[in-house]
């Protein structure tokens, strides 16, 4: 066997055969080309492990001579190149050139690049290709790092490159340059500032895409070579912000910040070093470094890559979270306007960015509150549905009370708009959804309630996201370009679905339903016609002053009523005839929607092209006047979802069930909330459209002008007792309206006449209220009259409910035909219904402890008496205006008088239950109330007016409430004589806030709205009847542990009235009482004298309190006769003057009261300091009786509707009884303790004797004032 040598089987060295001369005189470009190719193709197929590089030596030196590398011929410059690429590949490791030569040649090779390659068109384009990879892939350009200079020629590389990369080239020539730069920068040995500079020159553009080739190069070389950079890009920063910073040139710094933000975008590695410099940046004193820190950190974190650099960097995340306390206002802005990116990208950090933005909605500075707001109106629904808690988003609505308008806008923007968003979902039924956002109608509707200036955003966002109009269809809409009338009625229904009896008691108010018509609004129009832009031909006096009326009483209802008075006087000077007719047509209520919102597009259209300023003005003045919630197209759909809500009879509820909203919200929402379709969802909605209809019926009749033919087609569908109801009510209504619309075919008549004689006292009722307003109402009203009449003692006890229920509505509607049996009705329903012994049932329901019933749950017995209690009522009403009218009332009248003397019996010895005599007992005092509109029943009245007006001191809460509410209503329309404006004044000691806040509530909305002449006498004018009822009060004594609590009726009166124009009058009235006497007796004489003195000293103690003066009345008043007499002699007026009628110790408590407020008052200059919390009372005296509060099951979370609705809510006789509503209950201010229970002590003797001897000067003064007051007015 032959030896085998160590090289055996490898193959030789391969030797370039190449022999030509590529230096030479004559020698031609096409030869040299051709040579040069020949040589590229054998060096480009060497292998670098198989060359023999000697043979290598004479192209080496050749190639590189000058007339090849500044040759002219581009082909012969990138051969060339691609030789001498090749020959580094062959000659790799070690180069076998100079580095002078070396640098010649980079050079050589990247202005070949630059200047050749230009795209796959481009000639020589593969060669280029050719150069490029090798450079890339041998790597043979980090010789450059090792070259003299070689950092000028790394920049030129680097600069080349960015700019070539632009050409938009094949991306393998991308991601050669790519490797070539990478290679540059880990192999160099320090890092040129001007790469560096030229790096990040990539990411200055801040619409920097990776779809732009540079931008994509310089991603690509950053990540490669982080862990390199990491330490440049720190101090290039770092000189940057210093230097800059120091001198002031913050626009640097900016961009240098902006630079942050865009490298930690795609390179975030690159910024290890950066963030905590950022983080220092924090902490120091210049306020522009915090901010551009504060915003640069805000937007890192908001990157996705966020949570990492949370993580790890939890120093600096900490840090930038407590900028949110900067003491700085732009700093805390800027944090909260960066937080929009962090709520949405980084859901881990939740509860630490919720926490910090909950606490910011109560920071001192507007601006920041308004902000944090104003964030949520820029995030989209999926953020808000899933990275959003509901308790910040309420948290968001609580803003929307915020003092400063701003804020209030924000706030209700916000959750209005999300609203808006979350509805599609809502209405798929999506139990994320409705969590989410299905409280925010409600909520909205609540906060509307608490002053003007929330009612006007709060109406605004309704309007703009709750309960839109349509815009009207473009041209390319389909199905014609129709308005969806339904989806529209619907989306109202949907949102009913999950408010409570509030909320839907102010979404009425808000539907511009209720109200006398001509409104305001539509006064306004009318005087702006007459007006004729000032071009007057007669009466010029009085048609200006018409409108100067009507602007400002239409300008009183806006937020500011100063610019709202100047945008409307400028719409009245336009004169446009167009805007008028506009204008009428959406105010118009038998306008349907379709016509509304071409009319309300069209009109704020032109008056923006008329006069732009007062747009803003007239947008409201819309809203206000127009039926955008509710109208005539409304009707169909309520009818149809009343229907398709059917329900057999016996579960069937009716409008005066009990059954709560709140209940019937929780069966709707919660972990069954998506289990309920479509059953729930239609129930609910009919039990919606059948309060609209009900509401409708009562407000606004004139709606149902068109659809009356489809009432009585629904009345048909026996077996839906709601529907039946509803459509009754409906016809009855819109026949009162307008006799016409009455139903008059055979058919209809008929079955409403079986309605009338049904057992159903709700079908019965309105029935009776149809037939009355049909064309042969007369012979239809006898002949019902005289069936029941000759039944009445044979019916059995239900149908007889339904029998009074007829009869109290035609006793009101058809006197002459209830006269026919007025003897027998009337004897009946007093012996044998109002005076009749108690049932078995009666007989249990003594043994409870409840003392009210609701009306669903009254038993029939008790029903039949609350009707004919209203049967009495209604036909002294009804007979009015006849000759007999006294004669009639005066018995009704006195049998009122008795329920209340005996507590709601009519006689000492009644065994009715509790329940039962709190239910007579509201009835006979509200049907007083309604006896005392009619001015021949007023005086008779009258006599009982002290029993009346401690109804409002009942002990059953819902007495009070129920008879506060009908007294506030017949008050609001000017019904009542004007003593019983007092009667709200002794609602002081409600142990429920509620019935107290309604009262006041009313009084500041009428003080506000009156005029000064109707303010003076229905308020100033009655103080001296306010004391008068106080001396005839039943807990009223002349002792001084009494008068403390009659005291209080008198401060909350002057709290409310008493001003520095009216405190004089008030002070000549309290004199002026001890110039007369009592008209019932002598005891009530000597009380009346000793509240006088009492109302002296507090109006003295408020006057000086308020820093007013307490000067001579200068005007004559004329006392009330009817309560007051003169005095029978000159000697007898100058005994009572001259008589304290106040005990000792009372006129000390006044004086020591006086010195506190006094001193209280000069505390409360500088800064109001918090009162301390006392310890209350044990039991404050009110009306003889404790009053009861609510029982908890029965507090229902009300509040009215706003301060219109509190006071003006109509007598509702559609209710079998009187239900009572209420605002929301506010808790009692602990601080707001009466100065009784504040009763000093430690004082000594000689402190008492001087008090003493101060209120007897102060009593003698007083009588000496007194007499003087007397003389004047004599």
């Amino acid at each position: 066997m032959v030896a085998q040598t160590r090289t055996h089987g490898q193959p030789s060295p391969t030797k370039l055969r190449f022999r030509d001369k590529l230096v030479g005189k004559g020698l031609a470009t096409d030869a040299l080309l051709k040579k040069l190719k020949a040589l590229h193709h054998e060096l480009a197929d060497m292998d670098q492990e198989h060359v023999d590089v000697p043979s290598l030596n004479h192209v080496r030196k050749e190639l590189i001579n000058p007339s090849i590398l500044l040759h002219k011929d581009r082909g012969v410059k990138a051969y060339a190149a691609c030789c001498l690429a090749d020959l580094l590949r062959l000659y790799a490791p070690d180069a076998p050139y100079t580095q002078a030569e070396l640098r010649d040649i980079f050079q050589f090779f990247f202005r070949q690049l630059t200047t050749g390659l230009k795209g796959p068109d481009s000639p020589y384009y593969n060669e280029y290709f050719h150069l490029l990879e090798s450079l890339s892939t041998v790597k043979s350009v980090v010789l450059v790092c090792d070259l003299p200079n070689g950092d000028d020629l790394m920049v030129d590389i680097f600069r080349d490159f960015f700019g070539l990369v632009r050409r938009d080239l094949a991306k393998k020539i991308e991601l050669f340059m790519a490797d070539i730069l990478i290679a540059l920068i880990d192999e160099c040995q320090s890092l040129p500032s001007e790469v560096l500079e030229i790096i990040m020159a990539q990411f200055m553009d801040k619409n920097a895409r990776m779809d732009q080739p540079a931008y994509r190069l310089a991603v690509q070389v950053c990540n490669a070579t982080a862990d390199k950079l990491q330490r440049h890009v720190c101090q290039y920063f770092t000189d940057i912000i210093v230097d800059q910073a120091r001198e002031e040139r913050y626009e640097e710094v900016q961009t240098a910040h902006g630079l942050i933000v865009q490298l930690n975008r795609a390179c975030p590695s690159l910024l290890h070093n950066v963030v905590p410099q950022l983080e220092e940046e924090l902490r120091v004193e210049q306020i522009q470094l915090r901010l551009m820190a504060t915003k640069t950190l805000g937007e890192m974190f908001a990157d996705k890559h966020g949570l990492d650099l949370v993580q790890k960097y939890p120093a600096t995340w900490a840090q930038w979270l407590a900028r949110r306390n900067d003491k700085n206002v732009t700093v805390r802005l800027e944090w909260i306007e960066t937080m929009k990116g962090i709520i949405t990208n980084l859901p881990e950090v939740r509860k630490e960015t919720e926490a910090a933005l909950d606490a910011k909605l109560l920071d001192p500075d507007e601006k920041i509150r308004a902000a944090v707001c104003k964030l949520f109106t820029q995030i989209d629904y999926e953020t808000a549905l899933h990275h959003v808690s509901v308790e910040l988003l309420k948290a968001i609505a609580g803003r929307g009370l915020d003092k400063k308008q701003s804020v209030r806008n924000e706030a209700f923007h916000a959750i209005g708009r999300l609203y808006s968003l979350a509805y599609p979902e809502i209405e798929n039924n999506d139990p994320a959804a409705i969590q989410q956002f299905a409280w925010i109608p409600g909520t909205v509707l609540r906060s509307a309630s608490v002053s003007r200036e929330v009612k006007a955003v709060a109406e605004q966002t309704l309007a703009d996201y709750i309960l839109p109009l349509p815009s009207l269809p473009t041209s390319s809409s389909s199905k014609g370009g129709e308005i969806d009338e339904v989806s529209w009625t619907d989306r109202l229904l949907l949102t009913m679905r999950y408010l409570d009896e509030v909320s839907i008691n102010t979404l009425y108010s808000f539907s511009n339903l209720k109200g006398s018509r001509p409104t305001l609004y539509e006064k306004f129009v009318n005087a702006c016609l007459d007006y004729n832009g000032g071009v007057i031909d007669e009466d010029e006096e009085a048609i200006t002053e018409r409108l100067n009326a009507a602007v400002k009483a239409t300008a009183s209802q806006f937020q500011d009523p100063h610019k709202a008075a100047e945008d409307l006087h400028a719409f009245a000077k336009l004169n446009e005839g167009r805007l008028y007719k506009l204008l009428k047509t959406c105010m118009d209520v038998q306008t349907d929607l379709k016509g509304l919102v071409k009319a309300r597009s069209e009109f704020l259209r032109r008056v923006e092209q008329s006069s732009s300023a007062i747009v803003s003005t007239m947008t409201t003045f819309l809203l206000r006047a127009t039926l955008h919630f509710v109208n005539a197209s409304s009707i169909p759909t309520f009818i149809k979802r009343v229907q398709k809500g059917f329900e057999p009879a016996a579960v069937a509820y009716s409008q005066t069930q009990s059954q709560s909203l709140g209940q019937t919200f929780s069966m709707f929402v919660g972990s069954e909330a998506g289990t309920s379709e479509p059953e729930g969802r239609a129930q609910h909605a009919a039990h919606s459209a059948g309060l609209w209809l009900t509401y409708v019926s009562k407000h606004c009749p004139a709606l149902y002008k068109a659809h009356v033919g489809e009432f009585s087609k629904a009345i048909a569908d026996e077996r839906n007792v709601r529907l039946v109801e509803a459509c009754l009510q409906a016809l009855a209504s819109a026949a009162a309206w307008d006799a016409k619309l009455a139903p008059s075919d055979k058919r209809t008549v008929e079955r409403i006449m079986r309605f009338v004689m049904d057992s159903n006292p709700r079908h019965a009722k309105f029935a009776a209220r149809l037939i009355a307003c049909m064309r042969n109402s007369e012979e239809l009203c006898i002949q019902v009259v005289e069936s029941i009449a000759d039944n009445l003692g044979d019916e059995d006890p239900e149908k007889l409910v339904a029998h009074i229920a007829v009869l109290a509505q035609l006793a009101l509607r058809a006197p002459d035909a209830f006269e026919q049996k007025s003897d027998v009705v009337t004897a009946f329903l007093v012996k044998q219904v109002l005076k009749s012994s108690s049932s078995p049932a009666d007989e249990e329901e003594m043994q409870t402890d409840e003392d009210w019933v609701e009306d669903a749950n009254m038993s029939l017995e008790l029903r039949a008496k609350v009707l004919a209690l209203k049967v009495c009522r209604n036909r002294c009403l009804a007979h009015a205006g006849s000759d007999t009218a006294l004669e009639i009332a005066q018995p009704v009248i006195r049998m009122f008088s008795t329920v209340l003397q005996y507590e709601g019996a009519f006689s000492a010895g009644a065994r009715d239950s509790a329940q039962t005599k709190s239910r007579l007992r509201l009835q006979a005092a509200t049907s007083l109330l309604h006896l005392a509109t009619v001015q021949i029943y007023a005086q008779e009245v009258a006599k009982y007016f002290v029993s009346i007006a401690l109804t409002i001191q009942d002990p059953v809460y819902q007495v009070r409430m129920t008879f506060l509410d009908k007294l506030v209503a017949l008050l609001s329309k000017g019904k009542l004589p004007v003593q019983y404006n007092i009667i709200p004044f002794l609602s002081v000691h409600d142990p429920e806030a509620d019935v107290k806040s309604k009262a006041q509530a009313y009084v500041v909305f009428a003080l506000r709205a009156m005029p000064k002449a109707m303010r003076l006498v229905r308020f100033e004018y009655t103080f001296i009847r306010l004391l008068h009822l106080l001396a005839h009060h039943p807990d009223f004594k002349v002792e001084h542990e009494y008068l403390p609590d009659i005291a209080k009726y008198i401060q909350f009166y002057l709290d409310l009235v008493a001003s520095n124009e009216n405190v004089s009058l008030l002070y000549h009235l309290a004199l002026k009482a001890k110039t007369v006497r009592d008209a019932e007796s002598h005891v009530y004489s000597e009380n009346l004298y000793a509240c006088a003195e009492l109302a002296q000293h507090l109006i003295k103690g408020h006057a000086k309190a308020h820093s007013w003066n307490l000067e001579t009345f200068p005007g004559k008043v004329r006392l009330p006769g009817d309560i007051l007499r003169p005095l029978p002699s000159a000697e007898a007026a100058n005994e009572i003057l001259k008589t304290v009628y106040l005990p000792e110790e009372a006129l000390t408590w006044l004086a020591e009261k006086q010195s506190r407020q006094a001193q209280e008052a000069k505390q409360d200059k500088p800064r109001a300091p918090r009162k301390p919390t006392v310890k209350r009372k044990s039991a404050p005296k009110t009306n003889g009786s404790a009053k009861r509060g609510r029982p908890p099951k029965k507090r229902k979370m009300e509040e009215s509707d706003d301060e219109e609705s509190q006071h003006s809510q109509s007598e509702d006789e559609d209710d079998e009884g009187e239900r009572p509503t209420s605002p929301i209950k506010q808790p009692e201010d602990s601080g707001a303790s009466s100065e009784e229970e504040h009763e000093e002590e430690g004082e000594g003797k000689e402190g008492k004797r001087r008090t003493r001897a101060q209120a007897k000067k102060q009593a003698k003064r007083a009588a000496k004032r007194q007499a003087k007051a007397a003389a004047s007015d004599d």
